[in-house]
């Protein structure tokens, strides 16, 4: 396992955590993994059940009509998907490199494949990575819910890969599949912009999938990137749906439609 300098950690303008390099990902490792485990690891807004403040007196129905919405738009996005398939064989691929002190501080969730545990996210999902020591890196997702409260969770990401840091296994403590910090890898950075301005990552067998960026908002030309991207690396576009940011696009779509 690759050693990350303490020495070169740098303030928090980033999200995601550096892992100094991670090398190409392990067939029997990807296979092995937990698709229910894989989706929980890699959601900037993880499973927040569990530590639900909500504020506002309309709880209920605002978490059902924000529930209602998301299943809906999951569903137009599966009937899309139905269209010209992108998927490639094989296991998502990383990075050759990546550099863990660049990849910490916080990220903004632009797009992401849905998962039914971030259904209560109803805009600004975020992750915030911290250096712990040479092979762990501290995980903290939040988002703002329908209710107009908070969700959060904390969790860890170990570097399962010392070649490329780009491989990791990411648990948080309580959740099914994801309580033990070592684990088969669930997280893998398979693009990283030169400026490390954003990234996509998504577990091996690309059960889930999510496009995280320094900037909670983007310009149509760097859409467009994204989609290119996030087709290139063998996933289906329309199956990923827009994050809404503060500040930057406010609807939920397929992304293949951006």
């Amino acid at each position: 396992m690759s050693t990350i300098d303490r020495h070169s950690e740098r303030s928090p303008e980033r999200m995601g955590g550096t892992f100094s390099r991670i090398g190409p990902s392990d067939p029997e490792v990807a296979s092995n993994a937990p698709r229910e485990g894989a989706a929980q690891a890699l959601c900037s807004g993880c499973p927040f059940r569990r530590r639900m403040i909500v504020k506002g007196p309309e709880m209920r129905l605002s978490k059902a009509r924000g529930f209602a919405a998301g299943l809906l738009t999951a569903a137009a996005a599966v009937v899309l998907a139905a269209s010209p398939a992108q998927a490639q064989p094989g296991a998502l691929a990383p990075v050759p490199s990546l550099d863990v002190p660049r990849y910490l501080g916080t990220w903004y969730q632009l797009a992401a494949v849905p998962q039914p545990f971030n259904l209560d996210c109803a805009r600004d999902t975020r992750a915030t990575y911290g250096l712990v020591d040479s092979s762990n890196v501290s995980v903290a997702n939040s988002c703002t819910t329908w209710a107009g409260g908070t969700n959060g969770i904390n969790g860890n990401a170990r570097v399962n890969d010392p070649v490329t840091n780009a491989q990791l296994h990411v648990s948080f403590p309580d959740v099914p599949f994801q309580s033990s910090p070592d684990g088969p890898t669930n997280y893998v950075v398979t693009y990283i912009a030169d400026d490390y301005s954003w990234a996509l990552v998504g577990d091996p067998a690309r059960a889930s999938g999510f496009v995280l960026s320094r900037n909670p908002a983007v310009d149509d030309a760097g859409w467009t990137q994204i989609r290119q991207v996030v087709e290139s690396r063998g996933y289906n576009s329309c199956l990923l749906l827009t994050s809404p940011t503060t500040g930057g696009r406010e609807g939920i779509q397929p992304l293949c439609t951006v």
